[in-house]
């Protein structure tokens, strides 16, 4: 975990970086969650007060677009695509094989904080379909089955690192 003061200081430089101009609010936003995989609260704040916007205004922009989370995401992300073709060739089920497995729906982020579930609109690989991404990592023609052995074998891998040597 970054240390308060190394995130201060971090996001400091983007507030410096950037300028204090309403017009670089969005810029501002996109580079502290490039950071921190999220925006926080107590960053909102920040970036309000940086810009002299009141912090409803601030999280009012920075909601409007989906692009930016509100919650820390997991250490692994894994995004069922929902376009037309894959939704066609089961995508649904897989979002269902996710849920269920994980136990979370999509936007949360198990209590572990293992593993956050999006649903995305498309992932531009409609000829694979249906396809998930997995981090950077893009699957296609997905099978549940698939599905549930990709997340349980990053279960017993992530636990194989906090086993003791």
């Amino acid at each position: 975990m970054v240390a308060a003061e190394a995130m201060d200081s971090t996001v400091h430089e983007i507030l410096n970086s950037r300028g204090k101009k309403r017009e670089h609010l969005i810029p501002i936003l996109q580079d502290v969650q490039k950071e921190y995989g999220y925006l926080s609260m107590e960053n909102l704040i920040k970036i309000s007060e940086h810009l002299e916007l009141s912090p409803n205004e601030v999280y009012g922009v920075a909601s409007f677009y989906q692009q930016f989370k509100f919650i820390k995401p997991g250490k692994h992300i894994i995004s069922v695509c929902l376009g037309t073709a894959c939704f066609v060739k089961g995508g649904n089920i897989l979002a269902e094989a996710v849920r269920t497995k994980l136990g979370i729906e999509p936007g949360e982020t198990t209590e572990d904080g293992l593993f956050s579930f999006e649903r995305v609109a498309c992932l531009g690989c409609c000829a694979l379909s249906p396809v998930v991404q997995i981090d950077s990592e893009i699957y296609g023609q997905v099978k549940p089955s698939k599905l549930l052995q990709l997340i349980n074998r990053m279960i017993k891998k992530e636990k194989s690192k906090e086993e003791p040597e």
